[in-house]
């Protein structure tokens, strides 16, 4: 998990980098702008134009962007990066201003903008802009609505934003290679009018998922289901960052899912409703009550709630695997193997991959001094306050506490629980409660006169 400190280092890292936007005003093409840490940015207020709440991106950022002649600007650069999935581990990928996913671009419902291009791969790109309305020649669509940008090049992007909502930006050049390699973004249009679907918090992240190979550093790009590491932002647990939440705040929460499947995300002690997609905002007579929100493969899903109940409390993906790292998933199931440490260090020698089950759960994983590769995770990690949290991959917390500044999305640490509101060991009871056995015991029902509808049990 991010510390106070890592977030107050990062948000100066990225100030230093905008500093330098200054001397480029007066150059055709703006300056890029990079981060070098995977750490969440503060959210990044408009510092001219209309306002807006802006977003905050899970481990990532928003791109700054500069006004010329009534045109936001800003300054897409797709190269290779080196992204931290959590420490410990690192993964060669493709990316845009210095990470993957790249910076999240946000602008407002009627802004015209233009968008440069520029190519630092070894092969040519192209960028789409999925899910907004625009002219054809700039869908971004390599060989069919424009030539591919070759390496070292620069093109541009111009258009209106027709619509406010959530969308995404992806390479549609070579995408088996370039998707695989990550290049993606998200793009957050909020409305013209600040105080429509107004939230107090809103968050953003993306879906995506690599198959790297433990002690490797780049993912097989030919890799179409076989998939194990499962990221938020390109993050695992305990990489992610939590949603640091104010009591009784509105909460937006943006998921982008560009894996090769779907993800049930999961949010525990809250109902929410969805409230959007990539196709705009879904009108509130239509918006169900839910706990969990199914993003499919190539869309998004934006969810909404009302965060009235302090804790910490967990943001995850419903699929069990994608809640894990790659260390276990070709292993063999060994539950019912006696599983005493005599027992386990005896198989060990003869099965090298043995790993014991069932027992004492797989927390104890970092206490076994498995042997492993360097640039690898345990497939199941992290710790809390009670103990091992047994997790991985699409795993955070949503922190909601009370007395938080309105801008303040510092990790306040664990939860500190109300005396006697914690679940306990139930004392002064019997090991084993008595149980019935009405099973064995239940008779048919005899046939009664018609208004004694009643059954017999002992």
């Amino acid at each position: 998990m991010m510390s106070r400190r890592g977030f107050i280092g990062a948000a100066a890292g990225l100030v230093s980098v905008a500093a330098l936007s200054g001397r480029v005003q007066a150059a055709s093409i703006p300056e890029a702008h990079y981060a070098t840490s995977a750490a969440t940015q503060p959210p990044l207020s408009p510092s001219n134009g209309p306002e807006y709440r802006p977003v905050v991106t899970l481990n990532g950022w928003s791109l700054p962007w500069r006004m010329n002649e009534g045109v936001k600007e800003f300054h897409l650069v797709a190269e290779a990066v080196e992204r931290e999935f959590a420490p410990g581990m690192k993964v060669h990928l493709w990316g845009y201003n210095g990470q993957s996913p790249g910076p999240t671009i946000e602008a407002v419902e009627g802004d015209k903008i233009r968008i440069f291009a520029t190519n630092k791969l070894p092969e040519p790109t192209s960028i789409h802009w999925h899910g907004i309305l625009l002219p054809n020649g700039m869908d971004g669509v390599a060989g069919v609505t424009q030539p591919h940008i070759p390496p070292g090049k620069t093109f541009v992007y111009e258009f209106e934003l027709k619509t406010s909502g959530t969308f995404m930006y992806h390479t549609h050049s070579d995408e088996m290679v370039q998707m695989a390699m990550g290049l993606m973004g998200m793009i957050v249009v909020h409305p013209r009018d600040p105080e429509q679907h107004r939230v107090d918090r809103d968050f953003a992240f993306m879906l995506a998922t690599y198959d790297v190979d433990p002690g490797t550093y780049v993912p097989k790009v030919v890799e179409m289901t076989n998939f194990n590491m499962w990221t938020f932002n390109n993050r695992v647990f305990p990489g992610i960052a939590p949603l640091v939440v104010r009591l009784n705040d509105r909460v937006r929460v943006r998921i982008a899912n560009l894996s090769m499947t779907n993800h049930p995300i999961h949010l525990h002690g809250h109902h929410f409703v969805v409230t959007g997609t990539d196709g705009g905002w879904i009108p509130r007579s239509a918006q169900m009550p839910e706990s969990t929100v199914d993003v499919p493969v190539g869309t998004i899903r934006a969810f909404e709630l009302v965060a009235n109940n302090p804790g910490d409390w967990a943001l995850h993906c419903h699929k069990s695997h994608h809640t894990m790292n790659a260390m276990g998933h070709d292993l063999r199931t060994f539950i019912g193997v006696k599983q005493s440490p005599r027992i386990v260090e005896a198989i060990t020698k003869l099965v090298p991959d043995y790993m014991p089950m069932g027992s004492s759960g797989m927390g104890e994983m970092a206490s076994m001094h498995m042997p492993g590769p360097n640039n690898a995770l345990p497939m199941m990690t992290g710790t809390g306050q009670f103990g091992p949290i047994e997790m991985g991959g699409m795993f955070t917390l949503m922190k909601i506490r009370e007395g938080l500044a309105r801008d303040d999305y510092k990790d306040p640490g664990p939860y500190e629980f109300p005396e006697g509101t914690v679940a306990h060991e139930v004392e002064g009871r019997p090991k084993d409660a008595p149980r019935h056995d009405g099973v064995t015991k239940t008779k048919s029902p005899k046939a009664q006169p018609s208004g004694h509808d009643q059954h017999e049990h002992h």
